[in-house]
């Protein structure tokens, strides 16, 4: 699928959305990697404190990055329902283009990461709804890697296996640290705007990004 020419529309806000699952008992799990992430991005920015909006069924942030309107969302829904929370909030091709999900990825090493753009969900429930909410596919995603080390006592295990389990203290340490290069990305994106960042992307690798 040919991606479509995005025009940069600085009067457009932007939306973050960190996905995972709500409630304690799920707040340093693997799936919640998006969720932890974004939290990290709340505080680096200094965004406003959490506030749960009915409307959206999300708690949700605001601030400024360059002069530009964002939103940052975390949906109180379960992850299978994730769109929900942007129905009302993303009724557009333009805007769909100023969407960024951050999401767990189990097929990447805990703590690796990668962007994407108009691409399949590739599994992930959450991603799978949002597509199916706003009826597109194009936006950007922020992938973020929940995949245990593979040792002889720990062979690759199903993604169903292990995205519910708690991430050890070493391995929370790393997705935190690893979550300011990515929000550091985010944050060239607004500035820039789309060609730049597709330009620049390419060049940054998670391995590159030492905590």
């Amino acid at each position: 699928m040919k991606k479509r020419n995005l025009r940069y529309n600085a009067g457009m806000k932007w939306i973050i959305v960190g996905l995972g699952n709500p409630g304690g008992e799920y707040a340093k799990t693997r799936h919640n990697a998006g969720r932890i992430v974004i939290e990290q991005f709340r505080k680096k920015y200094n965004f406003s404190s959490w506030e749960y909006k009915k409307t959206y069924d999300a708690l949700a942030s605001y601030g400024e990055i360059a002069g530009n309107e964002v939103v940052l969302l975390e949906p109180e829904t379960y992850m299978n329902q994730s769109g929900k929370s942007l129905l009302t909030l993303v009724k557009s091709p333009d805007q769909a283009a100023q969407l960024i999900v951050i999401h767990d990825d189990a097929d990447l090493p805990t703590g690796d990461w990668r962007s994407a753009r108009d691409r399949g969900a590739g599994g992930q429930n959450g991603v799978v709804s949002i597509i199916a909410a706003i009826k597109t596919r194009d936006f950007y995603r922020f992938r973020v890697g929940v995949a245990p080390a593979i040792t002889l006592d720990a062979p690759r295990r199903k993604a169903g296996d292990f995205v519910l389990e708690k991430f050890t203290v070493e391995e929370l340490s790393t997705i935190k640290s690893r979550s300011i290069g990515i929000a550091e990305r985010i944050v060239f994106l607004i500035t820039n705007g789309h060609e730049k960042f597709k330009d620049t992307i390419k060049k940054v690798r998670s391995q590159d990004l030492k905590s």
